[in-house]
This record gives C-alpha cells, sequence and structure tokens, in this order.
C-alpha cells in the first residue's frame, strides 16, 4: 500500500541518511518514478526531505528531524525473533514483516547505535540448513503458523516412517526450526512439516496448557528421541585416530556418546548404533581404525563386505586402462 511504502522511505531516510531515487526504488522494488511521486507525496505532508543534485546527490531529510512512527505492527513484532533468518522468515510469509520491523528498529535507534547495529548485521550471518541438503517442501508452514498463533485445532493428512499415512486432528502449541528442518509440535507429540500431505485449518479452538514450555518440551523430546534412536551397542574398540575421527565422521549424538565415554585407544566401549545396518556402514567409514568385537553376527558381515570390496577391485576385474 501506497502509506505504507511512503513511511518506509522516511524511515530508509531516517536511518540510513542521504540515498537516491535509484537506492530507495531497488530498495522498496518500485520504480524511481514511483519514487519521485513518493518524495512529492512527504513533501506535501509537511516533512523536510530536501535533494541534493550531482553525482553525490540524493534525497536526504532535514539534519535533527525524527519521526515518531516506528511503532511495529503485530506481524512485524510476530517477526522480529527471525530478524536474521530470512529464509524462514519467507517460509513463514514474513519476509517482508522481518525487513520492515528492521528498519523500524534501525529508525528508532540512536546514531552511535544504529551504526553498531549495522555493523553488526555486515558482519554476522547465521545459515540453519545442514550441508548437503536439499529444501524440503513446506507448503503448509504458514497455515500450520496461523493455526498456532490463533491456537486453532487442524486436521492433517500425515506421512509417517514407512510411507504409512494417516489422519490426525491436533492441536499445535509451537514450530521449531532444527538445522533447516521445520517440525511442530502438536498435542504432546512432534510432526515434520514435509511430510504433511494435506492440512486444513479447522474453525474449532483449543487452550494451549499453562504450563507448557516449548524450548523443555524440545529438549527433552530431543534427548529421548536419539536415545531412541540409538539404543542398540555394539562393543567396538578404535585407534587414537579412530577416536579422533568419530567426532566428525558420526552423528552428533553418538559422537556425543563416544566424547562422553572418553575410552582410552585400543580399549573396548560400547558403540551406540541404530542397527546392525547402521553399524556396518558407520564402521567400514573408518578402514582399519576400527574393529568389531561383538556381537559375531556383526563381525562376520563387516568381513565379508570387506570381501566383496576386494573381489570388486581385484586385479582382475578392473578395466585395461586401470591396469
Amino acid at each position: 500500500m501506497k502509506s505504507s511504502r511512503l513511511i518506509q522511505v522516511l524511515l530508509l531516510l531516517q536511518s540510513r541518511g542521504r540515498m537516491t531515487a535509484d537506492e530507495l526504488a531497488s530498495e522498496l522494488e518500485v520504480s524511481p518514478r514511483t519514487i519521485y511521486r513518493d518524495i512529492d507525496a512527504l513533501s506535501a505532508a509537511g516533512i523536510p526531505i530536501y535533494a541534493d543534485r550531482g553525482p553525490t546527490g540524493g534525497y536526504q531529510l532535514i539534519d535533527g528531524y525524527r519521526t515518531r512512527l516506528t511503532g511495529l505492527t503485530s506481524s512485524e513484532a510476530q517477526s522480529l525473533f527471525l530478524a536474521g533468518l530470512p529464509g524462514p522468515a519467507e517460509e513463514l510469509g514474513l519476509k517482508e514483516f522481518a525487513a520492515a520491523a528492521q528498519l523500524k528498529l534501525l529508525a528508532a535507534l540512536p546514531t552511535e547505535l544504529r551504526s553498531r547495529a549495522e555493523q553488526i548485521r555486515q558482519r554476522f550471518h547465521l545459515d540453519t540448513p545442514t550441508w548437503f541438503r536439499g529444501d524440503e517442501p513446506t507448503e503448509h508452514l504458514a497455515t500450520i503458523a496461523d493455526a498456532v498463533w490463533e491456537q486453532r485445532r487442524v486436521r492433517m493428512t500425515y506421512q509417517r516412517w514407512g510411507n504409512q499415512t494417516v489422519q490426525r486432528e491436533v492441536d499445535p502449541y509451537g514450530l521449531v526450526l532444527k538445522a533447516g528442518t521445520w517440525y511442530f509440535v502438536g498435542s504432546g507429540r512432534t510432526y515434520r512439516v514435509s511430510r504433511v500431505l494435506a492440512l486444513q485449518a479447522l474453525d474449532e479452538g483449543f487452550e494451549r496448557p499453562a504450563d507448557f514450555d516449548l524450548a523443555r518440551f524440545w529438549s527433552e523430546w530431543s534427548e529421548q528421541f536419539e536415545a531412541r534412536m540409538y539404543g542398540e551397542r555394539i562393543t567396538v574398540r578404535m585407534t587414537r585416530a579412530g577416536l579422533d575421527k568419530s567426532q566428525y565422521l558420526l552423528s552428533g549424538h553418538q559422537a556425543r556418546v563416544i566424547r562422553q565415554l572418553a575410552p582410552e585407544p585400543g580399549q573396548e566401549f560400547g558403540f551406540p548404533t541404530e542397527s546392525t545396518r547402521h553399524a556396518v556402514a558407520d564402521l567400514l567409514k573408518f578402514g582399519a581404525d576400527a574393529e568389531v568385537i561383538a556381537p559375531n553376527e556383526l563381525r562376520h558381515e563387516i568381513i565379508a563386505t570387506i570381501k566383496a570390496m576386494q573381489d570388486v577391485y581385484n586385479d582382475a576385474k578392473l578395466p585395461a586402462w586401470f591396469r
């Protein structure tokens, strides 16, 4: 809307000083001609804006002028905790509000603090997704977020592990962004947003438990989830190099368990794993720096895998160009 854009032009000039029409147009994603009209409208409303011509010219407020139009809308206030996270803000449909909230905050700061805030923004950047992970579908994220704010029950079609589809009605208590993946907590359970196949916000509301703390719930749930996932133990021993490599070759939970156990090189210890199949893949990463002691079935499976690999790389089977 024009009124909102006029306020943004005013706040940009207040927070950044002199700006050209092209700079303002680029910031607000409009044409320079639109900016010319906006400047005329602000001047007609009594805002003390003057223009300097020439290569270093631009629009500027008279020194000392400050507007009091720095109040935040509810949507902008909701977006404040995402001010440094443009990706998640966009997924939630709050990108525009987050940008406006940042601008209003900068405009409200004294000059010296405004400069400091700009330095921080230019020197620190938070990239939440993990390496080598493609984007997950989050088409229902904004609807879930609205249901969380408005405390409205949702009906959804959800794909569980193993591609099993279930129908659920859930009271959504909160949203969590973990390593670039969105989850929502509903009625004491946790759901992955990308596995929501269909979703409808119902007219029916719900009462959020007064003692429910999202951060505490997520912390406790995460610990229990990891403990369940890596519930099996196998007996292994590692060289010093293997113990060192475990901190970046394994999952965070596995690495943390090994740090807590603090085994010495050659000492047997309980290695956490999801299953025998996962253990084979995990331990082959270490080469000769890890040895399975028990169970014998896993030891034999690793030996068989190594022999099969040896057959693949046997000289007689290599192409002529590789010999």
